[in-house]
């Protein structure tokens, strides 16, 4: 009951996660009209995924595995190809889930978008919506409240589409049993091995074909223009230091808003629950009445079995376990009923049966705080910080345009906003346009900006960037390196090394492909098979593509062979040597608890189809030079 009363933590929690890991989307224009400028990664129908957008969403990719490998990674594996592919194919299926929402006029009401923020935990504060901590939040992530909300609004239009496609997957019990037969299906197999590396002495390369390579893939060795930056930001942290508030004036704030630091009434106390629904007929309602009431009597021969009484007979599962204690709560925490009956009690006192919507309850007042004044001592710093952050919002307007003029004006140096607005002057690191942060910062209007010849050549300022709400950024080019391509006798050795790999990988995919179709025709080849191991798809320990050979092969015929790549980059071919099928009775338990997983996975097998059909309604095309990784 009291979890029904107090909060749906389920939206809040899908909410917050979308607020934590960081979009791939760049707003909702950006999914109708061209993107920045730059080569496109990839067109879905008329739309374009441009390659500021794919750097973006790489980058929180590569962020996000460095936090769940501890933060020790190859950059080499960051940056690998099938990473970088699996990120332009992830954002070529949100596009085409927003195209299709858009289609399809998919909306997203005013009211459901604020709903659904004002139930997010992280934007609460004493149990009430803050709309500075929901703007704090947001500008923390890079975003001002509006991009934040057409992000959100995008990525519930995009889960409407997901959860038609989710909620239409349908399952029959027979199917059930027979995904559960092929799961627990064993095949006894040995294997016999064709690594890349019994093959690298036979690759032979010509003497001009690292040169050759590197000549015909010359964008893929272009370093882009970068440069150094100086910068200095402007927000009102800036202007707080410069601002103080006397005890004086503290004082003043605290008697002419005494109401404001009076801690209301509170009281703790413990229940019982008995079920029973606002629609619930009335013999169960009846029924429910009578247990309470006969609850209620054995409390009063002795009130001190309350608890003992609750983690016995209480149906509300929140507190049952703690012997129906709800803890502390002020007027408005709990249903009207339930309020009225608290506040109408003494400390130590037991009620009546009440009824609520819930059902029916009995009462104890444990506890009582009575209201009071919180003294000044205790609330100063919290009126100093306010008084602080009030003074400092009325002179952050105007020192906001000093900081814009002084830039504009002196535009050969930062000294001289930073003298005058006490600001600190920083560096970057070497920064490219795209993909490039000035700081913590990567707004595209300031790198343009830095970019652009006014900056580059003549060294100045450019003008402020409002690179957030209520934050300002200034910056000077340091030093600046044109686009160059990395010289040849830099990466021949990296050239001529994965030439050999790429050419010892095709020689153990032929020579494992030979020996598989040898074996088919009843053929003997040499090498050494493994011990026989034992697999199952349910257990896989092997890779996923020598599992769907070694359980597709037809088995109506012993020994059966398959092949498959290794994640080497050789090939292996397996032997299966005998297959054990288990039967499974239709009433076997196992089809209960399986029902729910195996839906799941109908579902993602309906949505994936689903994304493919789009595939064939908007023409996707990726530009597989773009996801390349740049050799360095």
């Amino acid at each position: 009951m009291l979890e029904s009363v107090r909060n749906n933590k389920r939206v809040a929690q899908i909410i917050l996660a979308l607020l934590i890991v960081p979009f791939a989307f760049f707003g909702l224009d950006s999914y109708f009209q061209d993107g920045p400028g730059g080569t496109d990664v990839a067109t879905v129908g008329k739309s374009k995924i441009s390659s500021a957008e794919f750097d973006q969403a790489l980058r929180e990719q590569q962020d996000r595995l460095r936090e769940s490998m501890g933060g020790e990674v190859d950059r080499a594996l960051l940056d690998s190809e099938p990473i970088r592919r699996s990120v332009v194919e992830n954002l070529v299926n949100q596009r085409l889930l927003a195209l299709h929402a858009a289609e399809n006029r998919l909306i997203v009401a005013p009211q459901q978008l604020q709903q659904v923020i004002a139930g997010v935990d992280a934007f609460q504060q004493d149990g009430r919506f803050s709309i500075e901590r929901y703007e704090a939040a947001v500008r923390a992530q890079g975003m001002t409240p509006a991009m934040f909300e057409s992000r959100l609004a995008q990525d519930l239009r995009m889960q409407q589409v997901a959860q038609a496609v989710g909620d239409s997957a349908f399952t029959s019990r027979e199917s059930i049993r027979r995904f559960l037969m092929a799961q627990l299906e064993e095949r006894k197999v040995s294997e016999l091995q064709f690594p890349v590396s019994s093959f690298a002495a036979e690759v032979k390369l010509a003497d001009d074909a690292a040169r050759q390579y590197y000549d015909a893939n010359g964008s893929r060795f272009e370093r882009p223009a970068r440069l150094r930056a100086e910068y200095v930001v402007f927000n009102q942290d800036a202007v707080l230091g410069q601002v103080s508030v006397s005890d004086e004036a503290a004082r003043k704030f605290y008697e002419a808003n005494a109401e404001r630091f009076s801690q209301p009434e509170e009281r703790s106390a413990r229940h019982i629950l008995i079920s029973a629904a606002a629609d619930a007929s009335a013999d169960e309602v009846a029924k429910a009445k009578e247990k309470a009431d006969g609850i209620l009597k054995q409390l009063r021969a002795d009130p001190k079995r309350f608890a003992e009484i609750a983690k016995a007979e209480s149906q509300d599962p929140g507190s049952a376990s703690r012997g129906g204690d709800l803890g502390f709560f002020g007027r408005g925490a709990m249903v009207k009923p339930f309020e009225d009956a608290v506040y109408g009690l003494g400390k130590g006192q037991i009620s009546e049966v009440v009824r609520s919507d819930f059902g029916f309850h009995i009462i104890e007042v444990t506890d009582i705080k009575a209201a009071h004044a919180r003294p000044f001592d205790e609330v100063k710093g919290e009126i100093v910080e306010e008084l602080k952050r009030q003074e400092a919002s009325k002179k952050f307007a105007e020192q906001a345009e000093v900081f814009s003029n002084t830039v504009y004006e002196q535009s050969d140096s930062l000294k001289p906003v930073a003298d005058a607005l006490k600001l600190e002057i920083r560096t970057t690191d070497w920064i490219e346009r795209v993909g490039g942060a000035v700081g913590d910062y990567t707004n595209e209007k300031l790198l343009n900006s830095l970019f652009a010849d006014e900056a580059v050549t003549k060294g100045r300022n450019v003008e402020a960037v409002e690179v957030s709400r209520g934050t300002l950024v200034s910056a000077r080019v340091v030093e600046h390196q044109p686009a160059q391509r990395t010289p040849f006798e830099q990466v021949k050795d990296a050239i001529e090394q994965q030439l050999k790999t790429e050419q010892a990988t095709k020689l153990a995919a032929e020579r494992g492909e030979a020996a598989l179709a040898a074996l088919q025709k009843g053929e003997s080849v040499a090498g050494e098979w493994s011990a026989v191991r034992t697999v199952q798809r349910a257990k896989p320990e092997l890779p996923q593509a020598a599992i769907s050979a070694v359980f597709g092969a037809p088995s109506t015929k012993l020994p059966a062979y398959a092949g498959a790549p290794t994640q080497g980059g050789g090939y292996s071919v397996f032997r299966i040597e005998s297959v054990n099928r288990i039967d499974i009775a239709k009433d076997d338990p196992r089809l209960k608890a399986l029902e729910g997983q195996y839906r799941r996975l109908v579902a993602e097998r309906d949505f994936n189809a689903f994304l493919e059909s789009l595939r064939g309604r908007y023409e996707v095309q990726i530009n597989t030079a773009a996801v390349r990784p740049q050799q360095q």
